[in-house]
């Protein structure tokens, strides 16, 4: 018997935005590292990610199906993994990771399509092969972004048309897409063409916001996300390119007005934080940022758990404690409904189950 009586009792917390094989790191950092190394890191920060509390986590590109099957088998500890496995990304999108020397950081690799593709057809073709490389879920980059080298936050990614072939090759197969999609003609396009949920959102409008409210559409909103690339850059000078830096501090305010606008609107929002931006462990400083804009403490909690679940379609498995439901259940030393920031703090997380099985336990 786990006798917790005297703390806060809740279910276990979901991130639906992570990158578990991306650890913040400089470009020379990351060039020197073989992809054996990044599998090992990603592990790591599975079991980083757990240990905070977060039973269940959305991997939105990156990390391959071995990382899912050696946690799923008990060979290492970490949270019940959704993953994207790659992005679709147009020529000089978001996922387009080469640089103007011609360097391109995306490789060849057995577990990982090349996902760089323009035209329906090819579009369809990459998308079927994530499918066949182990996605949960399809991710498309329907906008610029922050940390890409060659476009905008509010540059719009991919035709309609391509963006439908891909929805449709995803329905097709039971899964869902999630866009990153940052501008607003991105945004409306993903929605349009019938996308399960919108990462970052940051140019999102009123109108927008209806139709998503209207199509049952989820706001993944990664508010610590361009804070942790600006706090990275002042921390260690060099480590973020500049053009990052450049553009992270101009989507701060737009981003957050979005995410209190789309709170008092009523878009479903589910709890996402993009780490792998910024270190693993400290997700629960979304929480944070989302009460600071606007929720509730419960509201927070909400959509780290139920609405999370939902997003990730996992609503029948976790997300809450009720009977049929998987035992995944967190302990805190504190009152998160009186103080959001406790979430953040690792000794006060006593006690964390997935499944039913105990993967940490502090004293109480």
């Amino acid at each position: 018997v786990i006798d917790r009586s005297e703390q806060t009792v809740m279910p276990g917390m979901i991130d639906c935005h992570v990158h578990l094989i991306s650890t913040p790191s400089s470009l020379e950092e990351r060039i020197q590292k073989p992809y054996s190394f990044l599998v090992a890191e990603a592990l790591k920060n599975a079991r980083t990610t757990l240990e905070a509390g977060f039973t269940t986590v959305r991997d939105a590109a990156g990390t391959p199906r071995g990382v899912k099957q050696a946690i799923e088998r008990g060979l290492f500890p970490g949270p019940r993994l959704r993953i994207a496995v790659g992005a679709l990304s147009q020529t000089g999108g978001h996922g387009d990771a080469r640089f103007p020397s011609g360097v391109d950081l995306r490789v060849p690799h057995p577990e990982h399509p090349l996902t760089v593709v323009d035209g329906v057809e090819p579009a369809r073709k990459v998308t079927r092969e994530l499918l066949r490389a182990g996605a949960d879920q399809i991710k498309v980059m329907t906008s610029g972004g922050v940390l890409s080298p060659s476009d905008e936050p509010g540059a719009t990614g991919f035709s309609p048309e391509e963006i439908a072939a891909i929805v449709y090759e995803a329905h097709a197969a039971g899964k869902t897409v999630m866009s990153h999609a940052q501008a607003l003609q991105g945004i409306r396009n993903a929605v349009e063409a019938g996308v399960e949920s919108i990462e970052h959102g940051i140019y999102l409008d009123e109108d927008t916001a209806e139709l998503m409210k209207k199509k049952g559409t989820y706001l993944v909103p990664t508010l610590v996300a361009p804070l942790w690339v600006t706090r990275l850059a002042e921390r260690k000078p060099g480590m973020m390119p500049a053009y990052a830096v450049r553009k992270a501090e101009e989507v701060i305010e737009t981003h957050q007005k979005m995410f209190t606008m789309a709170t008092k609107m009523g878009v479903l929002i589910a709890m996402g934080t993009d780490t792998g931006v910024g270190e693993h462990g400290t997700n629960a400083e979304e929480l944070a940022l989302m009460v600071k804009l606007g929720m509730t403490p419960m509201q927070a909690i909400v959509a780290t758990t139920k609405t999370a679940a939902a997003c990730a379609r996992l609503g029948k498995l976790t997300g809450t404690l009720e009977v049929g439901k998987r035992a995944d259940v967190v302990a805190v030393a504190g009152d998160p409904l009186a103080d959001i920031a406790v979430l953040q703090q690792a000794e006060r997380i006593t006690l964390v189950m997935r499944d039913g099985q105990v993967f940490k336990q502090l004293a109480d």
